[in-house]
């Protein structure tokens, strides 16, 4: 706000006085205002001091390139004609007391001095592997990555490699300064990456760069290093572009012989909507190389569409989108799996708790399944394999399958690790992301002793969410991540494990007392059955009219409570009176007045701390949750000591 201002020649006495910002810190924004517009006015620099003297305020490559519409590359040739290049400076980790033997590098070009100002980033002359992080903490990019990034560091340093890190997130483990041989802290963006990788070849050997450990923001670098001829270890850019142009995925799954949902690609708003009048709905809207399932929805009606195709090609930054038929009631599968190049290792088939729909960051899942019939299971890990091979896989690989009426569709695949590789690792006992960065660099999945530690438990994964933070947050979950963490349950027992996931996600079971049940009218048959068993279980029943009357007409008592829109006392009251241990609310109606009840109900229930279902199959597992704590020993014991 404060750049716009100056942009508007607004004067910086009148600035400081609305805004009580230092003079000194105004004064810093006006000179970039000011020379951003020289920029536009008479192009870059054409001697060495002035275009220092712009990259030492800040301008990068890509932002010079948007002012002057030169294209990036141009522009960095131009800079680097004139011999204009960062130098590293290194931030001392022993503060000065005594050597410091793993400091960290950062990038600068140290305004005002000569052309010869000394780096000193000293690069080694040993084998060296650069690993890219993940970049700033956000929902659908968290610790999971940062875990595997650490690990592929940790495995290749005793395997006699130097580990290179670049990252830029100081709240991670990757960029503690002893985790990696060096620290580079600086953004995953082309230009310092570039930067980097160039000051790193001058001496010793450098091997190739990881890409797959960081999640979506290295995955996007990719393609500026196979382009400018940067080794990538492990799955080649070709394999991940294939994996991620959704027209060029579904011709692979034609070519295999694989099942998946009707489809079409778009590259303009006016072939979406031809493609969805010839789908028909429910349909499923993506966007390519995006995180976290951003811009992705599930479109029920028609009159959703028109945005919902908007912002889809808004987040796909120039890529097509794929529109595709959503497979209702179905269930949702993820497989994380290892290749060498000739041998495939499925590690770990986690079932969705979640139906079909929900996004996997944010659904949770249980390892082993606890419902998948074997003959699906078998031929879950054989199209697992096919994938792999087809796509040339080296290291990680995701796979998500739907599977409705016994038929498995594939719905995606991720070439690179997951954020259920932490999970799996620790629920099985084996150290995934080590074995797959030594396969990386040349070693074969035979070499790895790859046996499942934990045979006879249940390892439930759970999500958190941060909805008490952002109070006009709906909790409802959808096809877009909403999650900002997870917790993992473990148990021989699959309702015990469920129990565990809730009490450690902050969502614990109630063992009794009164449950309120609010479905939509397309569940209501369900909740018949649904309302039996809580009967069973003790607990009295209340609900909305249309779910009560549906309840009752089975012969199961069920008491009438108002929605928000009827009148006090309603829901909300009664959730604020902390009279009510469960609910089981699976979303409104489209109406503004029905959107709105559901809405406050959910978050009356989050304010009150009461556990909650926003979907059929999850009630049902807070029900053997609840069934084992009722008829169970609950267990603790320490995640080091189940395979010792």
């Amino acid at each position: 706000m404060v750049a716009e201002a100056f942009r508007k020649k607004i004067n910086i006495k009148k600035i400081q006085r609305l805004s009580k910002i230092d003079n000194w810190f105004l004064e810093q924004i006006k000179e970039i205002v000011d020379t951003e517009n020289e920029i536009i006015k008479i192009g870059l620099p054409k001697n060495y001091i002035e275009f220092n003297r712009i990259k030492s305020i800040g301008f990068s490559d890509k932002k010079l390139s948007e002012l002057t519409k030169i294209s990036e590359i141009i522009v960095r040739k131009k800079r680097t004609a004139l011999k204009v290049l960062p130098v590293f400076k290194k931030v001392d980790t022993c503060a000065a007391e005594f050597k410091s033997f793993t400091p960290y590098m950062y990038s600068t070009y140290q305004r005002n001095f000569s052309i010869k100002s000394e780096c000193e980033a000293d690069p080694s002359s040993k084998r060296k592997i650069i690993i890219l992080g993940g970049g700033p903490n956000r929902i659908g990019q968290g610790i999971e990555f940062d875990y595997c990034c650490c690990q592929a560091s940790f495995a290749l340093k005793e395997v006699g490699f130097e580990t290179i890190m670049i990252n830029c997130n100081p709240e991670t483990v990757s960029t503690d300064y002893d985790t990696s041989d060096r620290l580079y802290f600086e953004p995953l963006k082309e230009e310092y990456v570039n930067n980097i990788i160039n000051r790193e070849k001058e001496k010793g050997n450098l091997l190739g760069i990881i890409a797959q450990f960081g999640g979506q923001t290295p995955i996007k670098l990719a393609k500026f290093l196979h382009k400018n001829k940067l080794p990538i270890l492990g799955t080649q850019f070709s394999s991940i572009d294939l994996a991620e142009d959704r027209g060029r995925f579904k011709n692979l799954l034609d070519r295999l012989k694989l099942k998946q949902a009707e489809s079409g690609i778009a590259k303009s708003y006016n072939e979406a909507i031809k493609i969805s009048e010839r789908i028909g709905l429910p349909l499923v809207v993506r966007p390519s190389y995006v995180l976290g399932g951003r811009a992705m929805e599930i479109v029920h009606k028609k009159n959703q569409l028109k945005n919902f195709v908007e912002e889809a090609f808004k987040a796909a930054e120039n890529n097509p989108i794929l529109i595709d038929k959503f497979i209702n009631n179905a269930m949702e599968v993820d497989v994380d799996a290892i290749s060498d190049g000739n041998k495939v290792f499925v590690a770990g088939i986690m079932q969705h708790i979640e139906e079909a729909g929900i996004h996997s960051g944010d659904s949770a899942c249980c390892l082993p399944p606890v419902a998948i019939k074997k003959k699906l299971i078998v031929e879950i890990k054989k199209q697992t394999k096919k994938l792999a091979l087809a796509l040339k896989v080296k290291g990680f690989m995701n796979v998500q399958f739907a599977i409705k009426n016994d038929e498995i569709y594939v719905i995606e695949v991720n070439p690179r690790a997951s954020r259920t590789v932490p999970f799996v690792s620790k629920a099985k006992g084996i150290p995934l992301a080590r074995i797959a960065s030594r396969v990386m660099v040349g070693e074969k999945l035979s070499e790895f002793n790859l046996i499942n530690k934990n045979k006879n438990m249940f390892a439930v994964k759970e999500a958190v969410f941060p909805f008490n933070k952002f109070p006009n947050v709906d909790v409802l979950l959808g096809p877009e991540m909403k999650s900002t963490g997870e917790v993992m349950g473990i148990d021989k027992d699959f309702g015990i494990a469920y129990a565990k996931s809730q009490i450690a996600a902050g969502n614990s079971l109630p063992t009794s007392g009164l449950a309120f049940i609010s479905l939509q009218d397309k569940h209501k048959n369900e909740g018949t059955n649904l309302a039996k068993k809580l009967v069973e279980l003790n607990f009295t029943l209340c609900g909305t009219e249309g779910t009560a009357n549906a309840i009752r007409k089975n012969g199961i008592k069920c008491k009438k409570v108002n929605k928000v829109s009827g009148g006090s006392p309603h829901i909300v009251d009664i959730l604020n009176a902390k009279k009510i241990a469960l609910v089981i609310n699976t979303g409104g109606g489209k109406r503004a007045y029905r959107v709105q009840d559901s809405t406050s109900l959910r978050r009356a229930t989050l304010i009150n701390k009461i556990p909650y279902c926003t979907n059929m199959s999850t009630a049902y597992a807070c029900l053997e949750g609840i069934k084992s704590l009722k008829s169970k020993k609950m267990n603790v014991k320490a995640i080091q000591n189940i395979f010792h």
